[in-house]
């Protein structure tokens, strides 16, 4: 009986660790988006405690300052959160292989993950256990040191873009804003090449927050900025032009919206945000048609060429829209951007339980 129970309890640390180890793999190392339960876990605990203290915040700015630390914070706890499942599942094989009692095997657990050696071993099985687990310490502490300039790179590049929009879109960004500071500073035939650079940004945004999805939660350096709001008011600039200012058809302007709404939905994706992946043209949107007649009105009156057909040009716009209204409503909830016309402003009912069970 004391050999069979010996034998479970060993299974069951091994497996705990090559669980924990996985984790880290799909955390670190795996190139692309894979839900993890062990790091989820850990955001989500960290997450309600982080909510209740937003609560209690009197101004958006303060919520903001507590709420910036919330990601960087839930990362770094990850490694000590899985240094102490492979110690204990090591305390169980150590006791499995004949350790007298849990107290010597928590100590040469703890000895051996931490590489201190004040708790020597006895015997070749806990000689190879102590070398394994000292070997897998090490690596786990190499992988959060490579793993943050990577994190920090993609994040500085994210943030470039979205600083440079508030020179060009105003500050909350506003799509009719962009468009008329174009017309008065560039003229609109310049905008094709923010059709451009920004097309690029989504396909960098798709690959680093669907792989390090950690940078979903970084917040922007200036309270009033957000890489959410950012891409809501390109998306919109893009659409509006595409459907509604009388220019030369515009090809990078359709694959800018096709980039975002792709990037925004894998995004979305990997937070079980619910939308319609194969949307009708005319399905409803969260623009109402005489916040969309506001736009056109203020575009008209500064001067805007537009299409005539204003009916025309909103059914072009919700056809458009309809692709990431969803996803970005969501994901400006679930990041609490600040305030942004057509994104965060109505968010709120947008907002949901951060990673939920994945979908089957």
């Amino acid at each position: 009986m004391n050999i069979t129970l010996r034998v479970i309890i060993f299974a069951a640390g091994l497996a705990l660790v090559v669980y924990t180890s996985r984790s880290a793999i799909h955390t670190f190392v795996l190139p692309r988006s894979v839900s993890d339960f062990l790091a989820r876990a850990l955001f989500l605990t960290t997450r309600f405690l982080f909510d209740l203290r937003a609560k209690k915040a009197s101004s958006y700015e303060e919520r903001d300052r507590i709420m910036a630390i919330y990601a960087p914070l839930s990362l770094l706890l990850l490694l000590p959160f899985w240094l102490i499942l492979i110690l204990i599942g090591y305390m169980g094989m150590f006791w499995a292989v004949g350790v007298e009692s849990w107290r010597a095997a928590f100590l040469l657990s703890g000895s051996s993950l931490l590489t201190l050696g004040f708790a020597p071993v006895s015997d070749l099985p806990q000689t190879i256990l102590a070398f394994t687990e000292a070997t897998l310490g090490l690596i786990l502490i190499a992988l959060l040191i490579a793993y943050l300039p990577s994190m920090y790179a993609a994040f500085s590049r994210r943030e470039a873009a979205v600083a440079l929009l508030e020179v060009r879109a105003g500050s909350p960004p506003s799509a009719v804003e962009m468009i008329l500071r174009f017309q008065r500073i560039h003229g609109l035939d310049r905008l094709t090449e923010q059709w451009v650079a920004w097309e690029s940004w989504f396909v960098e945004l798709d690959e680093s927050h669907t792989s390090l999805a950690a940078l979903v939660f970084f917040r922007s350096p200036q309270p009033e900025r957000s890489w959410v709001t950012a891409a809501g008011t390109v998306l919109d600039a893009a659409a509006l032009v595409d459907s509604t200012v009388d220019i030369p058809r515009e090809p990078e302007a359709q694959l800018c919206l096709r980039a975002g709404y792709i990037a925004l939905r894998r995004i979305a994706d990997f937070f079980d945000v619910p939308y319609n992946p194969n949307p009708s043209p005319d399905d409803p949107i969260s623009i109402s048609r005489d916040e969309f007649d506001a736009a056109y009105e203020r575009l008209a009156q500064q001067g805007i060429p537009l299409k005539p057909d204003r009916d025309e040009a909103w059914r072009n716009f919700n056809g458009w829209r309809v692709n990431y209204d969803a996803p970005l409503l969501a994901l400006a909830g679930l990041t609490m951007a600040p305030y942004a016309p057509w994104s965060s402003d109505r968010s709120l009912r947008y907002r949901r339980g951060l990673f939920n069970r994945r979908r089957k």
